[in-house]
């Protein structure tokens, strides 16, 4: 099991009203499974994404990422798997404008402390991947929206992560660059990655293996 989620419950004060963002969620994903998780603004799925991402903490509940529990987990311990087993995928890219694709890429494994030559050869060899090829000294401003999301992509396996955690990876997209997009999502998946992708489109989700809903906090299958 690479993600299980059980009970999870997370709400924030808005002035005097409290919103329930994840109520007693209870969630699982298997290694190599490909899971979208659909549902409308406010729903949820942005929390539920940045819980699993170690990115935000539940009020209640547990969560287990590959053998670890993450409520006893260290700081060290979440920003390890932040950095080296989960790979982020969002709408906006969050590229770095002043550095060209290679350098966005190479972002993640100099943080690891990697040598310059041995960063540059895997940053080449994804963005290969990607279909990137001769584009790796484009800025950001100098590539499409689909080439950026390319990019971001290319950036999120470098690191080689155990998942991969989408959040609306065609939302900035427009239908064409975003079918390229998800046709690419497949092919990642066929190759062996997990990938859970959050999404508002129909069209989207049905890509995936497996689908769930998400309103007002709770899932349904």
């Amino acid at each position: 099991m690479m993600i299980e989620l059980k009970n999870i419950s997370k709400t924030y004060r808005m002035g005097d009203n409290v919103v329930i963002a994840l109520d007693k969620v209870n969630f699982q994903v298997e290694n190599n499974e490909f899971v979208a998780i659909i549902g409308p603004s406010g729903s949820g799925k942005s929390t539920l994404m940045n819980v699993m991402g170690c990115l935000d903490t539940p009020d209640e509940g547990s969560y287990n990422f590959n053998g670890i529990n993450i409520e006893k987990a260290t700081d060290n311990q979440l920003a390890d798997i932040r950095n080296k087993k989960i790979g982020f995928i969002f709408q906006s890219f969050n590229l770095l404008s002043r550095l060209n694709a290679l350098e966005n890429v190479e972002v993640p494994l100099l943080y690891r402390g990697m040598g310059s030559k041995e960063c540059s050869r895997l940053a080449l060899g994804y963005l290969e991947k990607v279909g990137l090829k001769g584009r790796e000294h484009h800025r950001p401003n100098q590539l499409s929206g689909g080439q950026q999301q390319r990019v971001a992509i290319a950036r999120a396996l470098a690191g080689q992560p155990e998942i991969l955690l989408a959040d609306e990876p065609t939302g900035a997209l427009d239908s064409k660059t975003g079918k390229e997009i998800m046709e690419l999502m497949k092919e990642l998946h066929a190759q062996g990655h997990t990938i859970v992708l959050i999404t508002h489109d129909p069209s989207v989700a049905a890509q995936a293996d497996r689908s769930v809903k998400i309103q007002d906090g709770r899932l349904y299958s």
